[in-house]
């Protein structure tokens, strides 16, 4: 049985000591491929050489992400945009080419200061998903209704994408599920014990609206909460999920795989 981690910061300085050794246990585990996201021009740039170093296992993305967004956003977009390459769908392959715009959105979590930069900065990386066809690793905290505002104005042309990290309500899913090719990023947050995911996932969410993530090294799901996160970890996150939906763990990890096909073409 395998599946795969779309989310996961293997990138950060956390994983300096034992890169390698993660990315052991990952396979062993069953993890047949890993998602990175970027969050600026700096990590986008590491990612895209981490990734070379690891194809057909490692998949970067590029992007600039929320609370990235400063006032130098505009010059660090341009820099990020000259990375992109898109090739046709068939010839996207673990390595040095970016399979998606990530991780972008918007967090008015902590301040609003940066609101305006941080809502012209998505729609900026918006306009590439349409422009290249990439689709999106969407961060959103805090600010769903003006995200989902932005994303209408390009409904019909967006390739799709994920939600990452999904942590909301009935009311919140049904929402961003009306991006019919777009998906929920679900990781630790599902096994935690106040958590309400196991209850609203199988009420709102199809199967085929699901993927499966880390957020590594943060939200290490339990039993390995307070830990550094790590792809491997992702196995409790597809226990807890299939529990939820009351299937096994193989269909689910398989249904969750042709998501992932389905959306990024890997």
């Amino acid at each position: 049985m395998e599946w795969i981690d779309t989310h996961c910061h293997i990138d950060g300085e956390e994983f300096n000591e034992d890169r390698e050794a993660v990315i052991t246990r990952a396979r062993v585990a069953g993890v047949c491929k890993v998602m990175v996201p970027a969050i600026d021009l700096a990590s986008s740039e590491r990612i895209i050489k981490l990734c070379s170093q690891y194809p057909d296992y490692l998949y970067p993305m590029v992007g600039l992400h929320p609370e990235e967004v400063r006032s130098d956003w505009p010059q660090q977009l341009s820099a990020i945009r000259a990375l992109l390459k898109f090739p046709p769908q068939s010839e996207r392959a673990g390595g040095e080419t970016p399979i998606a715009i990530g991780e972008v959105g918007l967090d008015f979590y902590w301040s609003r200061e940066f609101e305006k930069e941080q809502m012209e900065c998505f729609e900026e990386q918006v306009r590439w998903s349409v422009e290249t066809q990439l689709p999106l690793m969407i961060h959103c905290r805090k600010a769903q209704n003006e995200l989902v505002a932005i994303l209408k104005k390009y409904e019909r042309e967006l390739p799709g994408g994920v939600f990452h990290c999904f942590t909301g309500n009935e009311i919140e899913a049904q929402q961003l599920l009306q991006f019919d090719r777009f998906v929920l990023g679900i990781g630790g947050v599902l096994t935690f014990k106040k958590s309400h995911l196991p209850e609203v996932l199988p009420k709102v969410v199809p199967l085929d609206r699901i993927v499966i993530e880390t957020d590594a090294p943060y939200m290490a799901p339990v039993p390995m909460r307070g830990k550094r996160n790590e792809p491997a970890y992702t196995q409790f996150v597809l226990q807890k999920l299939a529990e939820s939906y009351g299937i096994n763990e193989k269909a689910l990890a398989e249904k969750t795989n042709a998501n992932v096909s389905r959306i990024f073409n890997i």
